[in-house]
């Protein structure tokens, strides 16, 4: 059941995200949120798991603290938050790409699967904005948005499967149709993400 916790965060992330954007298609970066927190829903996850939907990338990308999670949402919410948070904003300097993911690999071994749920939605989401990227600008598009290659974001999205099937979801939609979107985008790799 959704209450006015749910509303609080919403409007929260829909002010602490207010001027950023989405980089392949420069949607307004709240769209991603609210999708993720669909996708969380509308699969039987739990208010809770919603609002950290909401506020997953809060710490990373607008320097709020899980402390400050926990005191407006609750200490479930803010482990959510911090089991699929990269690296927080005030990490000076940031870490290198392959440090940050690694470091987030690790996180999803050691988080419930509540948790791990959350991170799948949000990779399905930004798997299928790739792939629609892709469609629109073509294999240009890892030149001009990502700081990361091809080869180097294939290689994270296998780990994650990994991570995801290690979770017990194996079987799940959403990894199905992680799978899809990732054959996609990889056709070359399709076989090796197919297979257990």
């Amino acid at each position: 059941m959704i209450n006015e916790k749910f509303s609080e965060a919403l409007a929260w992330a829909a002010t602490l995200h207010h001027s950023q954007r989405r980089k392949i298609n420069d949607t307004p970066y709240l769209a991603h949120l609210i999708s993720v927190a669909a996708l969380v829903l509308e699969n039987n996850g739990t208010e809770e798991q919603a609002i950290a939907a909401l506020l997953h990338d809060a710490v990373e990308d607008q320097g709020v603290t899980v402390t400050e999670i926990e005191q407006r949402f609750g200490a479930t919410v803010a482990a959510y938050v911090a089991a699929v948070t990269e690296t927080e904003l005030t990490t000076e300097p940031q870490p290198p790409w392959q440090e940050r993911k690694l470091r987030y690999l690790t996180q999803l071994r050691a988080a419930p699967a509540e948790a791990v749920f959350i991170s799948l939605a949000d990779k399905l989401h930004n798997a299928r904005s790739l792939e629609a990227g892709l469609h629109s600008h073509g294999e240009s598009l890892w030149e001009d948005y990502f700081k990361s290659r091809r080869q180097e974001t294939r290689w994270f999205y296998e780990q994650l499967v990994i991570e995801y099937r290690a979770k017990g979801f194996t079987d799940h939609w959403l990894l199905e149709e992680l799978l899809r979107s990732l054959a996609n985008i990889f056709p070359e790799r399709q076989l090796h993400l197919q297979a257990s």
